[in-house]
């Protein structure tokens, strides 16, 4: 069995030596030290499970002492219970503001501060648990996805290939096994990108923010999706100004953001419809709106637009897959990049997804 660690830091000999008796009795593992310069030593030789802090010491006090462990990154998540003889209010909020668990109060009352501690220290185990169970998980899927994207487009490759000679063969039965393949394999690698896509955003977004000219961005996410467009007998039409509007963003979360809106528009409107995408400049702010002539969402729809995994009413017109992820990415992409995402839709009457950044301080 692991013995927890505990470092216990006060200025008083007698209050170290009394919780070093009564703590050492149960089993845990005392590093006792009389100065927040002593307390810094020890966690330098020796990382303890939790940290029993004076708060009022000569020289480093428990403030000083607790804003160095909070800044270092391999200590941060260490738990601290301050000590203190005073009970006054506005000390204890300052304490617990800077990082402490929890506040104790001398003289302690023995099955309290037991409590306390084997409280914080279930707690930590949890985190730690929690942790560890978190980063497992990230390397599996990691493994798992970079494995099936590898062999998804090799099938994808191979069904094409074979698409490509059937066309010249009058055998409908091969060409729609091809297509079939061919479909299922390319939904299969949507959802693993979505997916990964969403687990990077969970863990938090790192955004390298720089001038990117919005036209152009536009311009490249057009020529992306203009074979899909074509393929269903949709009109893919951009409405951009010609003069440079640059905003402030990230190159490669704008790409995705409106390849999720384009390709959302393209999945759920029915053939021979137009989509159009437009912009325009304001004083210290670009708009891009992309506009189809689907479906539009229900009152309902609107309150789960964003929402991870949601299922709403309208349905891909072309059999296409849909995750539920793509809006939900592409909003923490926007508010990543300081910007704002809305939308506009009616029951039968399309929707226009307005993307809004603020623009170059060159461009104004």
């Amino acid at each position: 069995m692991v013995t927890d660690c505990l470092l216990v830091v006060d200025d008083q000999e007698d209050n170290v030596q009394a919780l070093q008796l009564m703590l050492g009795r149960l089993g845990f593992e005392i590093l006792p030290a009389a100065t927040g310069a002593q307390a810094l030593q020890w966690l330098a030789l020796r990382r303890p499970d939790l940290i029993l802090l004076d708060l009022l010491m000569p020289g480093l006090d428990g403030f000083a002492v607790c804003k160095q462990i909070q800044q270092n990154p391999e200590w941060a998540d260490i738990p601290i219970i301050f000590l203190s003889a005073s009970d006054d209010k506005n000390l204890i909020a300052r304490a617990l503001e800077m990082g402490g668990v929890d506040y104790l109060t001398k003289p302690f009352h023995k099955p309290e501060l037991l409590s306390r501690v084997r409280t914080h220290l279930m707690l930590k185990t949890t985190r730690d648990h929690l942790k560890q169970f978190a980063e497992d998980k990230e390397e599996l899927l990691g493994m798992i996805s970079h494995h099936l994207q590898n062999r998804l487009s090799g099938l994808e490759m191979s069904a094409q290939l074979l698409l490509d000679r059937t066309r010249s063969k009058d055998d409908p039965k091969v060409r729609l096994l091809a297509e079939n393949i061919r479909g299922t394999a390319s939904q299969m690698h949507a959802f693993i990108k979505a997916l990964l896509a969403n687990a990077t955003a969970d863990r938090g977004i790192a955004v390298k923010m720089e001038p990117v000219h919005f036209p152009g961005a536009a311009i490249r996410a057009v020529a992306r999706y203009e074979d899909a467009a074509r393929s269903k007998e949709l009109v893919l039409r951009a409405n951009l100004p010609n003069d440079g509007i640059v905003i402030q963003a990230d190159p490669g979360a704008l790409d995705q953001v409106l390849d999720n809106l384009l390709s959302n528009a393209v999945k759920f409107s029915p053939p021979g419809r137009e989509i159009s995408i437009s912009m325009q400049k304001g004083n210290a702010h670009a708009e891009c709106h992309i506009q189809d002539q689907g479906p539009g969402f229900t009152e309902e729809d609107t309150t789960r637009l964003y929402q991870r995994y949601a299922r709403l009413s309208a349905r891909p017109t072309g059999g296409e897959p849909s995750t539920g992820l793509g809006l939900s990415i592409a909003r923490k992409l926007v508010q990543a990049m300081q910007g704002e995402l809305s939308c506009i839709s009616a029951p039968g009457r399309g929707a226009t997804f307005v993307l809004r950044f603020p623009t170059s301080p060159s461009t104004h």
